[in-house]
């Protein structure tokens, strides 16, 4: 009985070069595809705003691959794996193997040795690059492609409510009573959630207590009239301490830094349970990439001249799509509090392994 578990030493470096040229292959194609559909989506916004020009596109074409590689590698290993297996069997290798000696989890070794390298690596490359790509992304489509401020704790899209008030800023930027928000909006509305009144301004300074608004402009919506006033107070009740806390975005931090504002949002007494599954799928995402050699082996075995290679490759990628349905419901779920952080980001990773374990070893039998 043999009991290595992966082939000969040849063997399995042909099989892991053969896989990782056809995923970087199909990366490429899906980065390059979907790359070029967003640009013509998002290129009239950002040349809409005064004097950016071709290098404002490049610059978005620079922070938007990273998400893009991000969220389509494990797609491209699903389908890399399908083009690789139905290739082997169509051309009688995996007969050859088999034939050799080799049981099916010997086939798939080499490539899951390679997706767990892809799935390591994808990790590093999230927390590095893909995190703070986001951010900077972020904070620039927070003023409308324009100049974003260069402060170091500069954070976007504010959103803070105050009661029945709701406090909106577009950046903000400086640290304690220096803090700073632009592209101000504050909505006061009555008990009945109706909005009375709204105010707008380009800047708001800390005045302790509350924000003053410069130059703002407020429309009453009950005498439906709208007016400019030198400034105004509001949100008395929002301090720079609890906007430190408050729109953590999880994908623009990494594993660390979202550790340390989950510690800070729980001890202030804030919900952190999308956070925490947010926490758990930084863990779990990039692991699904070494799931898809197992969800896609199906196409690898059983006769090519039966006429079924097709059928099996199809079975293999809606094995594989249906994970990515069910991980997004899942974390949704989880987000919304139906389930467990912990479940909500590795129930989809355990239930898909054991379904493409349970369907190799049948396959094998």
């Amino acid at each position: 009985m043999n009991l290595e578990f992966f082939p000969s030493r040849t063997l399995t470096f042909y099989l892991a070069r053969l896989f990782t040229t056809r995923i970087l292959a199909v990366l490429f194609m899906l980065v390059l595809v979907l790359q070029m559909l967003d640009l013509l989506g998002q290129s009239g916004d950002i040349l809409a705003y005064p004097g950016n020009g071709q290098a404002q596109l490049l610059h978005y074409v620079g922070l938007r691959i990273p998400q893009l590689i991000a969220r389509f590698l494990p797609y491209s290993v699903l389908l890399a794996t399908i083009i690789t297996l139905a290739t082997l069997n169509q051309n009688s290798e995996v007969i050859s193997m088999k034939a050799a000696g080799l049981s099916a989890h010997q086939v798939l070794a080499p490539l899951v040795a390679t997706a767990l390298v892809i799935s390591g690596l994808s990790f590093l490359f999230n927390e590095r690059i893909v995190t703070h790509a986001t951010a900077s992304l972020n904070a620039w489509e927070a003023v409308d492609y324009g100049p974003v401020p260069r402060s170091a704790s500069a954070r976007n899209n504010l959103y803070i409510a105050e009661g029945r008030d709701i406090l909106l800023a577009g950046t903000l930027s400086g640290e304690g009573d220096a803090m700073v928000m632009t592209q101000v909006t504050y909505y006061r509305r009555d008990a009945a959630g109706m909005i009375v009144e709204q105010l707008r301004a380009p800047r708001a300074t800390y005045a302790n207590p509350g924000w003053r608004l410069e130059q703002p402009v407020r429309f009453d919506a009950q005498a439906v009239k709208a007016s400019k006033l030198d400034s105004a107070v509001v949100a008395k009740g929002v301090t720079p301490g609890r906007i430190a806390i408050s729109g953590v975005d999880a994908d623009a931090e990494g594993l660390f830094t979202l550790t340390n504002s989950i510690d800070a949002m729980a001890v202030a007494g804030r919900r952190t349970t999308d956070l925490k599954a947010a926490w758990w799928h930084k863990l779990s995402g990039p692991l699904s990439a070494a799931l898809m050699p197992l969800l896609g082996a199906i196409a690898a075995f059983g006769l090519a001249r039966s006429g079924q290679l097709l059928i099996r490759a199809v079975i293999g990628m809606a094995l594989g799509f249906a994970y990515f349905v069910f991980d997004n419901a899942a974390l949704a779920m989880g987000n919304f509090g139906g389930y467990p952080p912990f479940v909500a980001a590795w129930a989809p990773f355990l239930l898909f392994l054991l379904i493409g374990e349970t369907v190799l070893i049948r396959t094998e039998e």
